[in-house]
């Protein structure tokens, strides 16, 4: 699936504004007096952080970056070692790309000397898959080329295509090596789409904290990393979009440091205006899964939420419930066709 999620930082919310009264006004000018006496006895108080923030088309979404840093040209330069690594890794990943890793594994059914990062992604897409019996499938991508057909034709795949199409699904059909990545039947095609997105955030992630940046925040269509805090001691405030609502004033808002966060929704790109067809395809069935229309899922890396959030939405309700609560550092919030909420116990928390 290619999911891109909302923008979900939610800092831009409007805040109760309190009176400031006449004892604010005296611990003002206490504060004021002090840091004028620390100035003259030649105490020099701590230079407050730079913030920065940039944002790049990239990975077919918005890359959304904020990055605090006691110096704002090494916050930049930060920034752009961060973006030039996800770029790399972008194309690797991309099914777009015709002469990228994936696109030559899909097109000859082998790839020789395949980086260590498409290894290191599919074996974790390996893993994904036998925890969610199969919910998760890189494998699914002769059936969503199927359903884009509905968005130019305005017809539905025949059951008698889907089923025809349904026996080269199956992720035990890929066999990753130390060197070389194959498929065990010809005409299975995958895409990493549903975890590709949120382990590139992840790296760039990792390019920041090895320059020494604790506080920060990167998003690429919805699938974010916290580091630290926002520079003024605040946690990251995000909002999780009603599946319904364009309005962002109305979004359910979480606060986050050091956590990861990734949604995956029937709103994000459908084929049908009722959003009953949709990007996202249970592997089982070969159809859109008809229960959840937003899955987002709190995890200690991105790629983990990112994979989770579109395997709790094939999963359903109940079973999405049951399997993130097993999951150590893992929490979810879930939204029915009907916009029932379901959290896990310790989601808000």
């Amino acid at each position: 699936m290619n999911k891109e999620s909302h923008s979900p930082e939610a800092d831009h919310l409007p805040r109760t504004q309190s009176r400031i009264t006449r004892r604010k006004i005296i611990q003002i000018t206490a504060v004021a007096g002090f840091l004028g006496a620390a100035w003259y006895f030649g105490i020099k108080p701590r230079s407050s952080h730079k913030t920065v923030r940039y944002s790049q088309p990239l990975m077919g979404t918005m890359v959304n970056m904020t990055v605090c840093g006691p110096r704002e040209e090494e916050c930049r330069t930060a920034i752009q070692d961060c973006i030039a690594r996800m770029k790399q890794l972008s194309f690797i990943m991309s099914t777009y790309e015709p002469e990228s890793p994936i696109s030559v594994l899909n097109r000859m059914g082998v790839v020789h000397k395949a980086p260590p990062e498409l290894t290191e992604v599919f074996r974790m897409a390996r893993e994904l898959s036998e925890l969610t019996d199969g919910a998760f499938d890189p494998t699914v991508k002769p059936l969503l080329g199927l359903y884009k057909e509905v968005k130019r034709s305005g017809k539905l795949p025949s059951e008698d295509k889907i089923k025809e199409i349904l026996h080269l699904v199956d992720y035990r059909h890929i066999v990753v090596e130390d060197l070389a990545i194959s498929f065990s039947r010809q005409g299975v095609e995958v895409t990493l789409d549903g975890i590709a997105k949120g382990y590139i955030v992840d790296q760039g992630v990792a390019v920041l904290r090895n320059l020494g940046f604790t506080n920060a925040y990167v998003e690429a269509g919805g699938d974010l990393m916290t580091l630290g805090n926002r520079g003024d001691g605040n946690n990251w405030r995000i909002g999780i979009r009603n599946p319904r609502s364009d309005d962002l004033k109305k979004m359910d808002t979480i606060e986050l440091s050091n956590r990861a966060i990734a949604t995956s929704g029937d709103y994000l790109q459908y084929f049908t205006d009722d959003k009953r067809i949709h990007h996202i395809i249970n592997p089982r069935t070969g159809f859109s899964p008809i229960e959840t229309a937003s899955s987002t899922i709190l995890a200690p890396t991105v790629a983990k939420a990112d994979g989770l959030a579109t395997a709790t939405m094939v999963l359903g309700l109940m079973k999405a419930l049951e399997l993130v609560e097993s999951l150590p550092e893992c929490e979810g919030y879930f939204i029915d066709k009907h916009l029932n909420k379901y959290q896990t116990t310790g989601f808000f928390s």
